[in-house]
């Protein structure tokens, strides 16, 4: 897969624990000319579409239920179809890689130009700007049930384990931005 010139077609997909920054890299990513596939947007739409409130505890059901019915790579084969038709023009970023099984199908499908980037921060600081949030903030106890159902139910552990960038994300935006920016310009090398 190449682009116009001779820049090769990625596919990167950002992974990390609820309120890690993800969709902050995401949104650096987009800045450079990456075109972004938002997992999250199967739930909102499931949500919607099965006339629910947006909230944690609705979410949370929506998404268990589509990998109880399509099986663990549910997000990612869903979206092949708009990761497929972006990749026609730009390199992708993927925001919101979850499960073990969406690393694998997506790593068997795009091989070398398939990139993992983690976005870690401490447990304290996730929870901390998960209820402070403006958009769908949760409390304290729904931020740290997210985490054990992202590592136990989601498997969320191994994506982040195998990553090939990981990104630190305990002070400021500026500081993510210029760790993000690192990281593209790394991949630009590859």
């Amino acid at each position: 897969m190449t682009m116009s010139g001779s820049d090769e077609v990625k596919i990167i997909a950002i992974v990390g624990m609820a309120g890690s920054g993800k969709s902050e890299v995401a949104r650096v990513f987009e800045g450079s000319g990456f075109v972004k596939v938002r997992f999250g947007d199967i739930t909102d739409e499931e949500v919607k579409r099965r006339g629910l409130e947006l909230n944690e505890k609705n979410e949370r059901f929506v998404r268990e239920d589509l990998r109880r019915e399509h099986g663990m790579s549910a997000y990612a084969r869903m979206s092949l179809p708009r990761i497929e038709s972006r990749l026609n023009s730009s390199s992708v970023v993927v925001d919101g890689l979850y499960s073990w099984e969406e690393y694998k199908l997506l790593k068997d499908r795009y091989g070398g130009s398939f990139f993992v980037v983690a976005v870690w921060a401490s447990p304290k600081t996730r929870h901390r700007r998960l209820t402070q949030r403006p958009d769908r903030p949760l409390t304290l106890e729904e931020a740290e049930t997210r985490d054990i159902a992202e590592i136990e139910v989601s498997k969320k552990g191994g994506p982040i384990a195998i990553a090939d960038f990981t990104i630190l994300n305990e002070s400021s935006l500026e500081a993510l931005t210029a760790e993000a920016r690192k990281v593209i310009a790394a991949l630009k090398k590859q």
